[in-house]
């Protein structure tokens, strides 16, 4: 397999011109391939190597979220033109060698903050070692499972009328409540933006307006599906011409919804992809956003514990088919129950953000409470965390826990 992207984790993300953490039309392409084409993508971690491996969380506490996500490319793809699809297909995903371990972070509530923030507002952190498809981490005993390696972020550039729509959107939410903390949306900010092969007043230009990573948009970008491991095929819809392919923040394993925001176990690794275009595509399938098939390959789990939310929140209050207030509340039942076995909060919802976990609206029409569920394997467990007739008993060692700041 050709390497196409080879990266350098000892040298500042800044100092790789084949890297980029901003979405923009103007970026150059730092490669060039044809349909048909199989080759290798290196990419670092998403931070861009400001977690490191060891037991406090200060850096959690003080990551630069300004800087991220460090992305590999964009690839150009000969033929490529607004209104194809490209057509990816993820042949394997796999650990640098060089890099074999991983991290989660909970969020501070300042720094972004995570899906239950306002539960656990401070930042944590939980390293994980890789055993082949296995991985353990020495501040969850107890828990060993398979990850289902994927990238979290992969999209095509955004033409500049896209581009254009992305900000204005976003800043017209963001003044709804510009004080809020965490804010409503990350908008443009030129000073730590990287932007790849663009240099002097190209750059400064591009990186004025160049749209942050962090959420999922029409093209794709950091959408932080798990299913999307190796054996996947997207098809993603072009907006400029030779497509402009970039991808990163490779996830060693990651529950549905990635819900500590660092909620993935987050590494630097590669991709193996293969290419091809369906001209016209977008027209052709009535494409908006990315559409994609999953791999035949994923752990084989077949026991789980289901626990239900409903749009009911943590007062008491009504909400009306709210499947973001039903799911939040699904995984404070998960917690909740965790914490039996002598789980602190903080692991449990460490476990639910890293292991392969399903989580699912099942009921969007009954009014007035939407129904989400939360499926956890009760395989990864080293001992039996099923309900019984003798009631839960502590399992996990006492004095272990997540890294805190110190």
């Amino acid at each position: 397999m050709k390497t196409l992207i080879k990266v350098d984790l000892n040298a500042t993300p800044e100092s790789q011109d084949y890297l980029h953490n901003r979405w923009h039309p103007d970026l150059p392409m730092v490669a060039y391939v044809k349909p048909g084409d199989e080759f290798r993508v290196e990419c670092i971690d998403w931070t861009g190597g400001q977690i490191v491996n060891d037991d406090k969380a200060n850096d959690i506490q003080d990551v630069d979220l300004s800087k991220v996500h460090y992305l590999s490319g964009p690839i150009g793809v000969e033929g490529a033109e607004p209104g194809d699809l490209l057509v990816v297909d993820i042949l394997d995903v796999g650990v640098l060698p060089e890099s074999a371990w991983g991290f989660t972070g909970i969020f501070a509530k300042t720094n972004g903050g995570g899906f239950l923030v306002d539960h656990y507002p401070d930042a944590r952190k939980a390293c994980w070692d890789f055993h082949g498809i296995y991985t353990t981490s020495r501040h969850i005993p107890g828990v060993e499972f398979a990850g289902i390696m994927h990238p979290g972020l992969i999209g095509c550039l955004p033409s500049k009328e896209l581009l254009d729509t992305w900000n204005s959107r976003e800043k017209e939410l963001y003044d709804t409540e510009p004080d809020r903390v965490p804010a409503l949306a990350t908008l443009p900010y030129a000073p730590t933006a990287h932007m790849g092969k663009l240099k002097g007043s190209e750059a400064a230009a591009a990186a004025a307006e160049g749209a942050r990573t962090v959420p999922p948009r029409e093209h794709g970008g950091n959408c932080d599906i798990k299913n999307l491991t190796k054996g996947s095929k997207v098809y993603f819809p072009v907006y400029v011409k030779d497509g402009g392919l970039s991808m990163g923040d490779i996830h060693f394993s990651q529950g549905d919804g990635e819900i500590t925001f660092c909620g993935a176990i987050e590494m630097a690794g590669y991709l193996d992809l293969r290419v091809s275009l369906i001209k016209g595509g977008v027209a052709k399938y009535g494409v908006v956003n990315p559409i994609f098939e999953p791999s035949p390959l994923s752990p084989e789990y077949k026991r789980h514990l289901i626990f239900e939310g409903i749009s009911v929140d943590e007062k008491g209050q009504q909400h009306y088919l709210d499947p973001h207030v039903a799911y939040r509340m699904a995984c404070l039942n998960a917690i909740e129950y965790m914490k039996k076995f002598g789980y602190t909060g903080e692991q449990a919802y460490a476990i639910l953000g890293t292991a392969p976990v399903e989580g699912r609206i099942s009921g969007i029409v009954d009014i007035p409470n939407a129904c989400a569920t939360l499926w956890l394997p009760t395989e990864i467990f080293d001992f039996d965390i099923r309900p019984n007739a003798d009631g839960p008993s502590i399992k996990v060692p006492p004095g272990v826990d997540l890294a805190s700041v110190v």
